[in-house]
């Protein structure tokens, strides 16, 4: 199905041709018409499967079919999203949909100065694309006022709450109008997500394209076993031997980011890191670099999990695996995206492979191992039952030299008492 045959405005449909779309995605071949007719949505699907246009469109149809002219300080329409990195990626996309179109779109999110964000704001907007904490600063500044807004958005709701955004989103929920259209996107559904819906929605229709928590199938999955001290020794010999390109790669830690991208640039290949504490106009230089194809690796820590559209991006490496297993099917969604193939390796030590069960339990199968000769790991099992062997020889040792210092030391007493009696005798 082609977005000729949905009937959007010749001028929105002209933009999103030129953007590149041709055929609907089934998620927006879903969401869409839903979303027309009015109801309230959750939507369930992975990343890259075209979630921005599912509902980016359908509330632009509305916004152009049922003009208003919007007061100060007002808007029609809010998206909400965890980063700054995917609202700018949000935004990019409805810019470019709305290319011959006369509507204000305002991106809000921290890491930059308020005061230009406050001056659109008091103009007014059709659509506010936001992070949580930084459109509650606006609101409490009193620069937005959403009391009159027509369309609520939360996109990657999972990942905002998982981020401890929860708090913030109530307090911003509070401050909407009632009679608000409300559309939720995730790409997994845990506890807190259902709850928030429950509180947002009214009578929501589910709209699905898969299993939930499951990974698309445009991912080869693989797992690499080794040990935590020779990772980066592996990852180089693979990205030497294979000739990888355009790889991104998942550290734990902010110190271990620099480390590892410290690392590879002296192995002699071109990596640069993204993390919380590099600023936007680095993280921005260090993505551009990497999308063209000027850096063969980017190292990041969970901050790039989220929003990042990297075109043709072939490799995502999991050199730490994540704290949480859903973390796992967001990090690997960076790759394999709008239908195109992509590989996720996994390296898992010994302490990892308890992590590693909990994420093969939520995709539901078990993902592949290859054993690379010299990088041998043993089972965290058969080190248990190696542990086990010792302490059971340990103790049947500790018991032996009991008994032996027993013996011996009754062999001295029964040698004290003998001593002890002769010479008693000699004295009588």
């Amino acid at each position: 199905m082609n977005f000729e045959s949905f009937s959007f405005p010749e001028a929105l449909l002209r933009g999103v041709t030129e953007y590149g779309y041709k055929n609907l995605t089934p998620i927006q071949q879903k969401a869409i018409p839903v979303i027309r007719r009015g109801h309230d949505v959750i939507a369930n699907a992975q990343t890259g499967t075209g979630k921005t246009a599912a509902f980016a469109l359908p509330i632009l149809q509305k916004l152009i079919e049922n003009p208003k002219a919007v007061a100060k300080a007002n808007c029609q329409a809010v998206i909400l999203t965890p980063t700054r990195e995917l609202a700018a990626q949000i935004a990019d996309n409805i810019n470019a949909y709305t290319h011959y179109l006369e509507l204000s779109i305002v991106t809000v999110y921290g890491g930059t100065k308020m005061q230009p964000q406050a001056l659109k704001l008091r103009e007014g907007a059709d659509i506010i694309i936001a992070t949580p904490g930084r459109l509650l600063e606006h609101l409490i500044g009193g620069n937005i006022s959403l009391a009159n807004i027509d369309y609520l958005v939360l996109d990657e709701a999972d990942r905002m709450l998982d981020m401890g955004f929860s708090t913030d989103i109530h307090k911003i929920l509070q401050a909407t109008s009632k009679q608000k259209q409300s559309m939720l996107f995730s790409a997994t559904f845990n506890g807190s997500v259902k709850r928030l819906a429950n509180e947002l929605m009214k009578n929501p229709k589910i709209v699905s394209v898969g299993k939930q928590n499951t990974t698309a199938e445009t991912v080869s999955q693989v797992v690499y076993p080794v040990e935590q001290r020779r990772k980066r020794e592996l990852l180089s010999e693979l990205i030497g031997k294979k000739n990888w390109q355009r790889v991104l790669v998942f550290s734990a830690t902010r110190e271990d980011t620099d480390r590892l991208t410290k690392e590879l640039n002296l192995d002699g290949i071109p990596t640069k890191a993204i993390h919380s504490e590099k600023n936007q106009g680095n993280r921005r230089r260090a993505l551009r670099e990497f999308t063209e194809g000027k850096l063969q690796v980017l190292v990041s820590t969970e901050v790039a999990a989220r929003g990042l559209d990297i075109p043709n991006l072939e490799y995502v490496v999991n050199y730490d695996l994540p704290f949480l297993a859903e973390d796992y099917v967001h990090r690997i969604g960076r790759t394999g995206r709008a239908g195109k193939t992509g590989v996720a390796i996994s390296f898992v030590s010994r302490e990892e492979e308890r992590t590693l069960k909990d994420i093969e339990k939520l995709i539901g199968f078990k993902l592949k191992r290859i054993m690379v000769p010299g990088y041998e790991v043993s089972s965290r099992d058969l080190l248990l039952k190696q542990l086990q062997k010792r302490r059971s020889f340990s103790k049947n040792r500790e018991r032996s030299d009991n008994v032996r210092e027993q013996i011996v030391a009754e062999k001295s007493m029964s040698g004290r008492r003998v001593k002890v009696n002769a010479t008693k005798k000699a004295k009588k």
